[in-house]
């Protein structure tokens, strides 16, 4: 691939402003992009339209800007974007099933539990509802263990080679919910393709979701970008910064230290910088001898 090749993109839900944990990843993103001559895109993420806080898109993207972050092209949003959706599921067929457990009878089953902390379907309808049973959500059917594609193995940018056995370490996996919202490893696949998304640049927290997401590109026929996972900016009481933990918007009073916090965490030196513009040249170099070479 060539450097003028590459695309990148930040998608962030809108249920609350741009925080310090969203800032790393939107800034490993940005720099990644700049540093091989790509583009960088924004996508706005609200298929959980339940989510949703109103203004909240419109704040991410004023803040992206007040930090010199502006995308490439023109924003998506996924809650535009069902239709799409809705033609990929067609097109999945018979890899798709309905099915009718609660999440009660699926924890209940004591499969095991995914790395992600979800319960691991145990296939109960994966060939046909039972008697009495209700379509409740559409899941993809995985590979039986041990078939040659349920192992699926891939490289990160930042944490090296991972791989991830399907059958028992993710299962059958949900692609529309019970509340008839489209899932989010369908929608960011479909999303990644349509944009021509070369590399994800994205949190940790999202590595777990990887191998899914492959698989699917794979029964979609749609490329496999690169994948970089960053570290995850965690609170004091070691949980993940976010919004649901309370994680304060980004001081716009003082975007130059917001910058450069983010950039050391990433373990970028950027504290010579008495600027924006000396930060940005002092980012890019730093991004560009750690991860630059293709």
């Amino acid at each position: 691939m060539s450097r003028s090749a590459y695309t990148g993109r930040f998608a962030p839900s809108p249920s609350g402003p741009l925080h310090a944990g969203s800032l790393v990843a939107a800034l490993a993103s940005f720099l990644d992009a700049r540093v091989h001559g790509g583009s960088w895109l924004v996508r706005i993420e609200d298929i959980d339209e339940t989510r949703t806080v109103p203004g909240a898109a419109d704040g991410i993207l004023a803040t992206l800007a007040a930090l010199d972050m502006q995308p490439d092209g023109p924003v998506w949003v996924q809650s535009q974007r069902k239709p799409r959706y809705q033609a990929a599921r067609k097109q999945l067929g018979a890899h798709a099933y309905p099915c009718g457990c609660s999440r009660k009878e699926i924890a209940d089953s004591r499969v095991g539990v995914a790395s992600d902390g979800a319960a691991i379907y145990p296939g109960t309808c994966r060939h046909g509802l039972a008697p009495g049973k209700v379509a409740r959500t559409l899941r993809l059917r995985v590979p039986d263990a041990g078939m040659p594609d349920e192992l699926v193995r891939f490289n990160d940018r930042w944490l090296g080679p991972q791989q991830q056995h399907l059958a028992t370490e993710a299962g059958d996996f949900i692609l529309q919910r019970a509340d008839g919202f489209w899932a989010y490893q369908l929608a960011v696949v479909v999303d990644d393709a349509d944009q021509g998304v070369t590399d994800i640049v994205r949190g940790a927290d999202l590595l777990d979701s990887t191998a899914r997401q492959i698989y699917l590109q794979g029964l979609l026929g749609y490329p496999t970008p690169r994948y970089l996972h960053v570290p995850l900016l965690m609170n004091d009481v070691g949980e993940k910064f976010s919004k649901q933990n309370g994680a304060q918007a980004i001081d716009l009073g003082q975007p130059l230290k917001e910058l450069q916090r983010a950039a050391a965490f990433l373990g970028l030196d950027t504290a010579p910088g008495h600027d924006r513009e000396s930060f940005w040249r002092l980012a890019l170099s730093a991004w560009d001898a750690r991860f630059g070479a293709r």
